[in-house]
């Protein structure tokens, strides 16, 4: 989402650092730059200003100025003052961004927001996470005005086994909002998610509606469901509806799409309320919880090391990875090994947003080989599953005839069976040379031909 800001904001620290001395003349050139960078990204006017204001004061300082390395203090203010703007933790505490639970279960929890921002998928991600956590869900579809959107949210109850409380197009909100926390009550569900029907937030009667159920479900927490698409129009969205329900927090969606980023960068200096996670794809266990100073890093393409490596925690069980440690000590790693690893890779998320956690790493993949194509995993799964049990133990025994067979029977050619055998082998010579401590370091390191996950020869 924030690749065109990366970009221009690299551009323009490239030049700063290049500089032994800075110049009072030359932060204000460079903070100029930013400013445009930001508009272009849809971030707000009146946060830009007040944002390049911060940043100036800061910036055109003896400390700036006469520092060793003037230009890396302005690229560290800028990552400060961007951890500020979304809420770090000089004006959020990490409370505020958390879902607050209520003491006497259970705890209600209401989703509002426009028509299409994903309000249904998010209720059911939410459901996922509370499950995880040991919490007893329970979804309830308010909108009643449209029968597809029970029947949506009851498939995605179906498919993370949370129940759904029954509903029926044209019952009144508030009656089955009632009736759902009674039986939460009565049932032992400790957490209620109320899915609400969108709504445009200048339409009286509708927002009267919110204003109902709110009174009857007393929710502990009302969160705002926003489609980061939607550009500097989130910022106005949010501003209302919070005025009108006084919400406790932003849920980003679709913060995996190719709109501009101002939206994040925004909406908590314009509402006062923070983020609390980004949806960053459609399945169900895509949803994060937002950190501003990780963000802030992603932003600045310095990476973020500490959420990849929950995210290998989370896909990666601890016994897996000391079977896996071993196998590596004692050069073991076969093709049966590579797809196990495929397939905790998939669980992690997307490779792009993978590889922007990775400092540098990023920047270098998007410009080798563009986009990675995660469907050519598809086609590395399937011609492993054509090996015989002894082919992906031993590689070597894999000849041309055996190399035909297996094309045949996954679908591709032989060129490409080739490709998989050479990219596996470079693999375990590299994976042999950080065994041994003898690993050249990332600037020297030649990355492996990622074409293959583009489907390119």
């Amino acid at each position: 989402m924030f690749e065109a800001l990366s970009e221009k904001l690299g551009s323009i620290f490239k030049k700063l650092k290049g500089r032994g001395l800075l110049r009072e003349e030359d932060l204000t050139a460079a903070l100029k730059e930013i400013k445009i960078a930001l508009l272009e990204a849809d971030v707000n006017f009146k946060v830009v200003k007040d944002f390049i204001e911060r940043v100036k004061a800061r910036a055109i300082g003896k400390e700036v100025i006469e520092s060793i390395t003037p230009g890396h203090q302005v690229v560290k203010i800028v990552h400060d003052e961007l951890c500020s703007l979304m809420g770090g933790e000089d004006n959020l505490s990490l409370s505020q961004r958390k879902i607050h639970l209520s003491p006497n279960p259970p705890t209600v929890i209401m989703l509002v927001g426009l028509h299409g921002s994903g309000k249904t998928t998010t209720a059911a991600k939410l459901a996922k996470g509370f499950k995880k956590d040991g919490r007893r869900p329970l979804l309830v579809a308010i909108d009643t005005a449209r029968p597809a959107a029970i029947e949506q949210l009851i498939s995605l109850g179906s498919q993370i086994n949370v129940p759904v409380y029954g509903t029926k197009a044209g019952d009144s909100p508030v009656r089955v909002c009632s009736d759902a926390i009674k039986k939460a009550h009565s049932e032992g569900w400790d957490v209620v998610i109320l899915d609400t029907a969108g709504r445009l937030h200048i339409d009286e009667e509708l927002m009267k509606e919110l204003d109902d159920v709110k009174a009857a479900a007393n929710p502990k927490e009302i969160l705002l469901v926003a489609d980061a698409m939607t550009g500097q129009d989130a910022v106005n969205i949010a501003k209302s509806f919070n005025d009108r329900l006084n919400i406790g927090g932003v849920i980003l969606t679709k913060m995996d799409g190719d709109a501009r980023g101002g939206a994040a960068l925004s909406i908590v200096a314009a509402t006062g309320k923070p983020i609390k996670f980004i949806g960053v794809g459609e399945k169900i266990d895509l949803l994060e919880p937002f950190h501003p100073e990780r963000m802030a890093s992603r932003i600045l393409e310095m990476g973020d090391i500490v959420s990849l490596v929950e995210k290998a925690q989370e896909a990666i069980g601890m016994e897996d990875a000391i079977k896996l440690q071993k196998k590596l000590k004692e050069d073991r790693f076969t093709f049966e090994d590579l797809k196990d690893q495929i397939k905790q890779i998939k669980k992690m998320g997307s490779l792009e947003n993978l590889f922007g956690m990775i400092p540098g790493l990023g920047k270098h993949i998007s410009r080798s080989v563009g986009t990675v194509d995660e469907k050519e995993f598809i086609k590395i799964e399937a011609i492993i599953n054509s090996m015989t049990k002894k082919e992906r133990e031993s590689y070597a025994i894999i000849n041309g005839s055996r190399k035909r067979r297996i094309a045949l029977g996954s679908g591709t050619t032989v060129a490409d069976v080739n490709r998989l055998i050479k990219q596996y082998l470079e693999m375990k010579k590299m994976l042999r040379m950080f065994k041994g401590g003898k690993g050249p370091g990332l600037n020297k390191f030649k990355f492996p031909d990622l074409n293959f996950f583009r489907g390119r020869s």
